[in-house]
């Protein structure tokens, strides 16, 4: 089905995954509104894609703040009347091992990747329930299904999102014909290798650059889109998408 005319709310759309999707659904015709900190940013990419005949609105929000999700919300309502697509995309991925105790750096993890994916699905479920329709995408990682060395404590806050997930799904999508999609990238180019301060894990991530080619942004922007246009009937609950050369 065409995605054309649907309202959007993206979050992480500052950058990487987040960018590429919304420029990718407002080629489809779908008005985005992007979620990030980054107000600076955001509107550039407002810029980029009303420039090139899209439709998008600037909504800086903070994902680990209850008031700031519902207030986003609230703006993309008030404006175009209904939300039809969340695409929970924020996230944090500073690796290092747990007895390094870069305690800081756990707690971000949890506070963006775990409570920015409640606090976002929190602000859009009442207008999607009272419309009855909606298709929410839980944006994860292979590390929700497979524990890494140095990401001990990423690929639990992803494991919890995937079962809630899968939780959200089986309540809402009968109950309130909402569809929700779980994305598992693989390795993709994005600015989160640049949140690792451990050099170790710094240079891993480097060295894993150079030995396959990583996704692009537009890959998952891709992914997102083909569970977008799939008939009611149909909810794509989950994707895995690697790079071919990625075996994990």
């Amino acid at each position: 089905m065409s995605p054309k005319r649907k309202i959007a709310l993206v979050t992480g759309a500052s950058s990487g995954i987040g960018a590429a999707t919304a420029r990718k659904l407002a080629t489809e015709g779908v008005i985005v509104g992007l979620a990030a900190r980054r107000k600076e940013r955001l509107e550039g990419l407002v810029t980029e894609i009303t420039g090139g005949g899209g439709k998008a609105i600037a909504l800086p929000t903070d994902v680990t703040d209850p008031a700031s999700c519902k207030a986003a919300a609230n703006a993309l309502i008030a404006q175009f009347g209904r939300i039809d697509v969340l695409v929970n995309n924020a996230g944090q991925m500073p690796l290092s091992s747990v007895d390094s105790l870069k305690v800081n750096e756990w707690k971000q993890m949890v506070d963006v990747n775990i409570s920015g994916v409640l606090n976002a699905t929190a602000a859009v479920l009442p207008q999607m329930i009272a419309q009855h329709s909606g298709h929410i995408f839980n944006m994860f990682s292979i590390a929700g299904r497979k524990v890494f060395t140095g990401l001990a404590v990423y690929c639990a806050t992803k494991a919890a999102v995937t079962a809630f997930s899968d939780g959200l799904r089986m309540e809402i999508g009968p109950k309130h014909n909402i569809r929700v999609t779980c994305i598992q990238p693989g390795a993709v180019k994005s600015e989160l290798y640049d949140q690792i301060t451990d050099p170790t894990y710094r240079k891993q991530m480097d060295d894993l650059a150079t030995s396959m080619t990583f996704l692009e942004g537009e890959d998952i922007a891709n992914t997102i889109l083909f569970a977008l246009k799939s008939p009611p009937r149909m909810d794509v609950a989950e994707l895995f998408v690697l790079p071919t050369e990625q075996g994990w």
